[in-house]
């Protein structure tokens, strides 16, 4: 096999591979539960590992775990086997990391609210319009005391102070409602009942540890375990455009590579946008048109094409489409948009061979070297050399005792920042009222002079400046395009 391709399937008659350089004009994988989809996203993730490019790929079902272990060639697989004339076929386990937004099932995966920014927090809050004014405000009252927001409690302590001295802020910044405050508080009380308080804080993490080579050159593959995080959509949603926006925000430009310097794979793609408002999926476009300059491929994985915004669909090149059935109206209309997104084949009756696809059928096109799609062909897909099913609990604590990232984000940091600085303000006038009692006078010792309210805020603002080196406050809201300052 070309060692510039990374073979998906094929027939009798030919191979069907996806070229390497043009990997990271993203790419699609849709299909009805069950039809197979899943192995197609491990047989993928492979492939692009054994090329040297690692993946990032979020487990909804716990299945995608097994790229740890070897397969075991089932009769069916070896038929395939046979049948494809897979010559350098070979079982084996891929290097693997696994994490865990709450750190259950792999290493906890952690970022600040500061860097996750108003927008994406306003988004997974669902505010109204005054709500989300008042957030952007207490992130720009932040940046202008010199408060770090690294978790929830920082959070909700700069949104208390904001609604305390709302009258005092209001030229500067606007009306900040007490009441809209109050309900921005009981949303986040949901919102960490949900988890969120474990996702938000530090020590965050950083994205060369999903961009890892193995000893052997292999592509690293971070699978995220998606099993709980997937009752929470929002929160689910929330990560993965972070994470896209991170990657834009800090990769430099490379042009169109040999090969991707990393690919994910997103699985229940539709979550991403989902009830999300326009502004922010017109955002999340120009940042997946723009992000293949940086040399990262971006793979949805859902359903149907439909549960892609449009403008975001037409970015994605490389197609692999699973059976779909047409049971209603709805069903047969989602049957012919897969079929009509496909280059079409003279001999291919592409809406018909949608709904009679088997159980590791597609129907594939892929981009050819001159960036067009190739007619659309049925294919069988290839095996994957990795297990097909999870890790047991066993298995999973055993890898992880052996991880290359054991310790270094299991134990959440908590540092000075917003909490730990707005508690001493408050704490100064009680401090300065007992200084001023005649007790205390009459044991006052005399030297060094008490520090005023105002030299005590002033020290503290100090303090929390230069422990960000003097630059803002990180801020992302999703990536550049979007107005993120550094």
């Amino acid at each position: 096999m070309d060692q510039n391709k990374l073979r998906i399937g094929g027939n009798p008659q030919h191979s069907i591979a996806l070229y390497l350089r043009m990997a990271n004009r993203h790419g699609l994988i849709t299909g009805a539960t069950g039809t197979g989809k899943t192995v197609t996203l491990q047989v993928m993730a492979e492939g692009f590992a054994r090329a040297g490019v690692p993946v990032f790929l979020a487990d909804v079902k716990g299945d995608l775990s097994g790229l740890a272990k070897n397969g075991t060639p089932s009769d069916k697989i070896q038929q395939r086997v046979t049948l494809l004339n897979l010559q350098h076929y070979n079982p084996r386990a891929y290097s693997t990391l696994l994490w865990d937004l709450y750190g259950h099932r792999g290493h906890p995966i952690r970022a600040t609210v500061s860097d996750m920014g108003p927008m994406l927090l306003a988004n997974l809050l669902e505010l109204n319009e005054t709500q989300t004014g008042i957030v952007f405000a207490a992130f720009k009252i932040a940046d202008d005391q010199g408060l770090l927001l690294l978790d929830m409690k920082d959070l909700r302590a700069m949104l208390a102070w904001v609604a305390d001295n709302g009258k005092s802020l209001q030229n500067a910044y606007g009306n900040l409602s007490a009441s809209s405050v109050a309900a921005i508080q009981r949303k986040l009380l949901m919102l960490e009942q949900q988890g969120a308080e474990q996702f938000f804080g530090e020590p965050q993490i950083a994205l060369p540890d999903l961009m890892q080579t193995d000893f052997s050159g292999n592509g690293v593959i971070s699978i995220l375990d998606a099993t709980t995080l997937m009752t929470q959509p929002k929160l689910y949603a929330m990560f993965l455009l972070w994470l896209i926006a991170e990657l834009f925000e800090q990769l430099p430009e490379i042009g169109d590579p040999d090969k991707p310097r990393l690919v994910f794979f997103f699985d229940e793609a539709h979550l991403l946008f989902d009830h999300a408002p326009k502004a922010l999926v017109d955002k999340v476009e120009q940042v997946v048109r723009l992000i293949r300059s940086k040399g990262v491929g971006i793979y949805f994985v859902t359903q149907s094409p439909l549960d892609i915004p449009e403008d975001i669909l037409g970015q994605l090149g490389n197609r692999v489409q699973h059976a779909l059935r047409a049971f209603t109206p709805k069903d047969q209309k989602a049957v012919k948009a897969a079929a009509e997104t496909f280059r079409s084949n003279p001999n291919l009756d592409t809406a018909k061979v949608i709904s009679e696809l088997g159980v590791g059928e597609a129907l594939v096109s892929v981009l050819d070297l001159q960036g067009r799609p190739t007619p659309v062909e049925r294919v069988m897909v290839c095996p994957p050399e990795s297990r097909i099913g999870p890790l047991s609990d066993s298995e999973r604590s055993e890898l992880l005792s052996r991880s290359p990232l054991k310790g270094r984000y299991d134990t959440a940091l908590d540092r000075e920042s917003a909490y730990e600085l707005l508690k001493q303000r408050a704490d100064e006038p009680l401090k300065q009222t007992a200084a001023s009692s005649p007790a205390a006078k009459s044991s006052r010792r005399p030297g060094r002079p008490r520090q005023t309210i105002v030299e005590a805020m002033a020290k503290s603002a100090a303090r929390s400046i230069g422990s960000s080196l003097g630059r803002q406050i990180v801020r992302g809201i999703l990536g550049s395009l979007l107005g993120k300052r550094r």
